[in-house]
C-alpha cells in the first residue's frame, strides 16, 4: 500500500505520515529532507541557493545527510524552499523518490508533490492543511522551544512567501491532487488528526 501525504509548511503533515507509517507498519521518506540536503549542501558550499548550477552540483548528497542533526535548521529549511523551485534539481532527486515508493509492500511519502507526481497511482491521498495564521503558530512555538529568538511576525510572512513559492513554481506546483482526501487541521489537536488520518486510510483499504 503506497500512502501520499502532502500539503504545505507546518501543516501538520510530516507528523501525520510518521504516524500512518507507524500505525501500516511501512517504511516513512519525509522529501522534504531530500531538498533541505540539497539546501544545506549548497550552504556549506558557500553556493547561493537561488542558482540552479549551485543547487545541482549539491544533489549528489550521501544518505548520511539525511540524519545531519543541521539538517531541521531553519536556515536549511529555507534555502530547501528555494532549491526545491529549481526543475533540474526536481528532476535529479526524482529517481530517489520513485525508488522508495516502489519497493515491495509499500510506503508513506509525504511531501508538496507526491500525489500529482511521485505517486499519482496511490492507494490512498491525503491533502494536509491548516490557515497561514494557525502554521505560523506552530511553526514559532517549534522554533522559541528550540531556543531560537524569532518574531512570530517574521515566521507568518515566511510561511506565506513559502506557500507562494511553492504553489507558484513552474515544476511539480503544491496542489491538491483531484482524487485526495482533505484534512484541515487547523481546529485539530495531534491525536485528533492522527485519528482521521487513519481513519481515511482504512476507508480507502475496504
Amino acid at each position: 500500500m503506497i500512502i501520499a501525504v502532502d500539503g504545505p509548511a507546518a501543516s501538520g503533515k510530516g507528523t501525520i505520515a510518521r504516524a500512518l507509517a507507524g500505525h501500516f507498519d511501512l517504511p516513512h521518506l519525509d522529501t522534504g529532507l531530500l531538498y533541505r540536503a540539497v539546501g544545506l549542501s549548497v550552504l556549506r558550499h558557500g553556493g547561493d541557493p537561488a542558482h540552479e548550477i549551485d543547487a545541482l552540483r549539491a544533489c549528489g548528497f550521501s544518505d548520511a545527510m539525511l540524519h545531519d542533526p543541521d539538517i531541521r535548521c531553519e536556515a536549511a529549511s529555507k534555502a530547501a524552499s528555494v532549491v526545491s523551485a529549481h526543475p533540474a534539481v526536481r528532476t535529479k532527486l526524482l529517481q530517489r523518490q520513485l525508488d522508495f515508493a516502489s519497493q515491495p509492500g509499500g510506503a508513506v511519502l509525504d511531501g508538496r508533490d507526491i500525489g500529482t507526481v511521485i505517486a499519482p497511482a496511490a492507494d490512498a491521498k491525503l491533502f494536509v492543511t491548516a490557515t497561514p495564521d494557525i502554521r505560523a503558530k506552530r511553526r514559532f512555538a517549534q522554533l522559541v522551544g528550540e531556543g531560537s529568538h524569532v518574531a512570530y511576525d517574521h515566521v507568518l510572512t515566511d510561511i506565506l512567501d513559502r506557500d507562494a513559492r511553492d504553489s507558484g513554481r513552474d515544476a511539480a506546483p503544491l496542489r491538491q491532487a483531484d482524487d485526495a482526501v482533505l484534512v484541515d487541521t487547523s481546529a485539530m489537536g495531534i491525536a485528533e488528526a492522527v485519528a482521521e488520518a487513519i481513519r481515511l486510510v482504512e476507508t480507502r483499504r475496504t
